[in-house]
C-alpha cells in the first residue's frame, strides 16, 4: 500500500492508565481505565479514542459516497459505540455499533448510502471479519 498519510503515537507508563501522545504533538493525553473495567474512569481510554475515530472516518466516507452518487445530504451525523468484553478464551474483544443519521431522506435510501460508506470506510475495512460491526440508520 502506498501511504497517503501516517499517524504515529507512543504509549508510555501503565498502559490503559498511562500516557499516549502523537509525535506531532496534536494529541497528548493521560489515560484512565474506565469504571466498567475496574478503574476510576474520568479520563480518555482506548475505546473512546477508537469510537471517536471510527465515527469521524465513517462520517467522511458517508459524505464521500454521497458526493460520488451525486446525492445531496445535509446535517448528517454518525454516532459510534465501541464495546469491550471477554472473548471467552481469556482475552478481550471489541464490537461496534454505528448509528447514521441522514435527515430528510427516506430510510431505504439512507440505509443504502450507509451500506456503501461501510464498504469504503478504512475503519470498516480494517475491522471487517475481525469484530462485529452493526450499522443502523435513524431519523432522529
Amino acid at each position: 500500500m502506498e501511504a497517503l498519510y501516517t499517524a504515529e503515537a507512543l504509549a508510555t507508563g501503565a498502559g490503559r492508565a498511562g500516557h499516549v501522545a502523537t509525535t506531532d504533538g496534536i494529541l497528548d493525553l493521560n489515560l484512565a481505565i474506565p469504571t466498567g473495567l475496574g478503574g476510576p474512569g474520568g479520563g480518555p481510554n482506548p475505546e473512546l479514542l477508537f469510537a471517536a475515530g471510527y465515527a469521524a472516518c465513517f462520517h467522511s466516507a458517508l459524505q464521500s459516497v454521497a458526493r460520488a452518487q451525486k446525492v445531496a445530504i445535509h446535517d448528517t451525523s454518525v454516532g459510534s459505540r465501541v464495546h469491550i468484553g471477554p472473548n471467552g478464551e481469556g482475552g478481550f474483544q471489541l464490537a461496534v455499533e454505528l448509528e447514521v443519521n441522514i435527515p430528510d431522506m427516506p430510510h431505504d435510501e439512507a440505509l443504502s448510502l450507509a451500506e456503501a460508506a461501510h464498504q469504503v470506510c478504512p475503519y470498516s475495512n480494517a475491522t471487517r471479519g475481525n469484530i462485529e460491526v452493526k450499522v443502523s440508520v435513524t431519523d432522529d
